[in-house]
Order: C-alpha cells, then structure tokens, then sequence
C-alpha cells in the first residue's frame, strides 16, 4: 500500500535546515505549503525552523506519525530506520544520494537498510530522489526549490513517474514554463530499492484523479504485472524508456544502478500493451498533455488538415503517411460547405489550403466554418489546424474549433508559429480552450497516431 506516502497522518523531516541555502531548508518549506497534517523538523542545531518546533532526533517527536523524509547523510540511514521503527513510523523517502548508484560500498548499505525496513514494516521510496509534488494540494515532499513555481501549478489529470531526480525538476520546470497541462501527481523514485514504477502504476490506474499516466524509466521492475497493468487500463501510459543503446545503459548503471534491457523486446512488448512509447523528454510532455485534452475518440476513419498554406500541407500529409494516417476525401455535403467560403477558381481538397479563403473573407469566420464543415464529415475523425498566432489576441476562432472538437468527439492538434509573447498568448488561450498545441507539425501527426493506437486499444477492451 502507498496511502502511507500519499496520505501520511504526520510527516518528520529529518534535515531539516534553518539556511535558506540548503536543501533541508526547502524540504520543510515545500511541505508546509500544501500539507495540511502535523510536521516535525529534526535537526539537534536548531530549536525551531520557519516558526515549526524542532527536534533533536526522532525519539523527541512528542507524537506518532506515519512518514519520514530522509536528507542526511546516507550512512546514517540504517540507525534511523531503527529509530523510526520503533516509533511505528509506516514509510520513508530517502532523497539523499549515496547508496546502489555509487558501487559496491553504496549497494551494500542499501540492501542492509531495505532489509531493516522490511523487518520493521517500512516501506522505502527512493534513495537517490526528490520525492513527489501533489498537484492538487499543492503538497511537496521535495527539497526542490519551488518559491517560484507553486502559484503557477495548475491541478489536473497527469501523474507522472519519473526514475531520475534532478530530471523530475526538469520535468515541472518544462510544464510550468509551457503551461496548459495539469498535474495531479510527480514522482521521482531514484534508485527504487522497494517502491517502484509498477506499483506506482498500479496506484494511479486506480486513482480516480489520474487520467494519464506519462514515465521516465532506466529499468523496469517486474515487466510482466507493468505490461499487464498498462494493457487492462483505459487511462493512457506513455513511456520514455532511457538506455536504449549500449552507452545510454551504461550510463543508466552509472545513474541509478538500473540493468536496462533489450530495446527491441521492450518496443514490442509496449505495443502489444497498448503503452505510447516516446523517443524524448518534449515528447513525453507533449503527448501527456495531449491526452490530458482528449476525451473520446473513435478511430474510424482518417485525418484531416487545415492549413493557411500550400507547403506546410505537403509537409504534413508526408508525416501523416509516416505515422500510418490516411487523408480521406471530404464528402460532397462538405465540399459543398467549403466552396461557399473560397473563390470560384479555388480547390476544395484534403489536406484544405484556408488561404485563399481568408484573403476573401474573414480570418476568423473562415477557420470556423471550416472546421464546422470538416468535423462533421463521417469520413473525418480527427484533423490538424495549422495557423498562426495574431498579435491582435483574436483567438475567438480557435475556442470555437475547441467546441467543434468536443461536439464532434474528434481530437484537433494544434500546429501554430508566431513570434515571442504572440505565441504563448495564443498557446495559452488554445489549451485553456482544452486543444492541445505544438511546435512542430511532426510532433502533431504523431500525437494523433499516439491516440488512435490508444482508443484502438480501449475498444478492444
């Protein structure tokens, strides 16, 4: 069970730091921000650290609580583990470094500390790690310095697992900087010496606050209940498996003392599971975020595009073919819609040139009576908009593409350029409006190819 460590009845931070330059200084400060059970700061340097009684050690702590946060040194971990056994602490996060991923000395102080744990009946999380944010509360067991960031985390359906620490920072630093995608969790799990990936997963297929389960992962622990776990669910797992090739699992020994395996095993095991696999860390944020925007689907039919000009389309039907997407033709009722938009010498066909449309009418009207006339057509079940961010902030239009989209149950991406705070105005007004944007028109075939194998796999479920 993880409730111990998502839902503790009160938390010890042993390490923690008066010094706003230190890591166990933010430890306690994190936490006191969303946490809303009791908090006991153990440090014998200090009496009291940002207003909250300190105490000397463990056995000080006037009250029982069910976790430990852990950032001391690590050869100090086992004597603490008998300390918080015998206050019958239930779980502890070890974000101190020190242990497997140093060599033999280090690996052999991380097995006498996991058996201790196991013959008190704690459960590990870590070592090596930066613990977890929680989205909704705002809770942060972290030593990350988040002063900057907490106004800005927005609540929402992704949880993530993460097995790197730093690379979990980077992580929410990328979400907040680019906004648009909510988190309901993000966990960093470091070297993994008990709680791992797959029970994480299992955790969140059964939150119901988890709606998209997105990974970073140097190894996986008992492959075959992950594969299963992400094959039963109708929440999409997309995964980013690190140490693929010879150098990269070398260097993921050298990471978190993890034994990567096959690349080619793992691809094809996560396609038969259902699981999204992505090749980077953008990828990884831009398909979480994509989903979290997707409600439903069928997959029934093919893609369409609408675009503002001639060579982005070709562009973007050579990627649709790249990623197994067809470009269907739109039916009579639809070419019939379109044509009342465009000039009598202009075509009508898939991918949709808006261009010159737009120089005969208006901008706004005409993407929308596009898009009313393209998503409805049965032969249609999901479309890229290629357009432009205005700096007149006119984003009308693309809110009203976003209820199209839903009306429609057919997902729209988003491809948009534009120049500075343009385009993060109008990136910000399409996502809030719940369409998923990206920089890159491939990055846009491959989302919709990422979805249609998803709901593909729902149906057979």
């Amino acid at each position: 069970m993880l409730e111990e460590f998502f839902h503790p009845n009160g938390v010890a931070v042993i390490g923690a730091s008066a010094a706003p330059s230190k890591g166990g200084y933010y430890l306690l400060k994190n936490a006191l921000v969303g946490y809303k059970g009791k908090l006991f700061p153990v440090n014998p340097k200090y009496d009291e650290i940002l207003g909250v009684p300190c105490y000397p050690d463990i056995q000080s702590i006037p009250e029982d609580f069910d976790m430990a946060v852990y950032f001391i040194p690590a050869r100090f971990l086992p004597d603490t583990i008998r300390e918080c056994g015998r206050k019958g602490v239930k779980a502890i996060i070890i974000e101190s470094a020190g242990f497997s991923e140093t060599g033999e000395e280090g690996k052999a102080l991380q097995e006498e500390s996991l058996a201790l744990a196991r013959r008190h009946g704690i459960r590990l999380w870590g070592p090596n790690c930066m613990g977890y944010l929680d989205g909704h509360s705002r809770a942060a067991f972290s030593f990350m310095h988040l002063d900057d960031w907490t106004p800005y985390i927005k609540e929402g359906n992704v949880s993530f697992i993460v097995q790197s620490g730093m690379l979990s920072a980077g992580f929410l630093i990328m979400v907040l900087g680019r906004g648009g995608m909510g988190i309901r969790t993000a966990c960093s799990i470091g070297n993994k010496c008990d709680v791992n990936e797959t029970e994480l997963l299992e955790y969140f297929v059964n939150d119901e606050r988890t709606g998209v389960i997105g990974c970073y992962l140097e190894s996986i622990i008992d492959g075959r209940r992950f594969l299963d776990l992400a094959g039963s669910t109708d929440k999409p797992v997309v995964v980013l498996k690190s140490g693929r090739s010879d150098i990269g699992a070398r260097a993921a020994l050298s990471h978190t003392a993890s034994l990567s395996g096959s690349d080619a095993l793992y691809t094809g095991a996560f396609r038969q599971a259902g699981i999204v696999q992505v090749y980077d860390l953008h990828e990884l944020m831009d398909m979480a975020r994509g989903f979290s925007m997707t409600r439903s689907f069928t997959p029934v039919a093919g893609t369409a595009v609408m675009t503002f000009s001639g060579g982005a389309a070709i562009v973007t039907a050579d990627l649709l073919a790249d990623n197994g997407l067809t470009l269907p033709r739109f039916s009579a009722e639809t070419i019939a819609s379109l044509k009342k938009l465009f000039p009598v010498w202009a075509g009508t066909d898939n991918p949709l040139d808006l261009w010159p449309a737009v120089e005969a009418g208006d901008f706004q009207t005409v993407y929308t009576a596009a898009a009313e006339a393209i998503l409805s057509d049965p032969g249609v079940d999901s479309a890229i908009v290629e357009t432009f961010a205005r700096a007149d902030g006119k984003y009308g239009y693309i809110e009203a593409i976003s209820g199209l989209a839903r009306k429609y149950a057919k997902p729209v991406a988003v491809w948009a350029i534009g120049i500075g705070p343009a385009l993060g105005m109008f990136s910000s007004a399409a996502e809030n409006a719940g369409l998923p944007v990206f920089t890159e028109i491939r990055r846009c075939t491959e989302f919709l190819a990422g979805v249609r194998r998803h709901y593909r796999k729902m149906k057979k479920l």
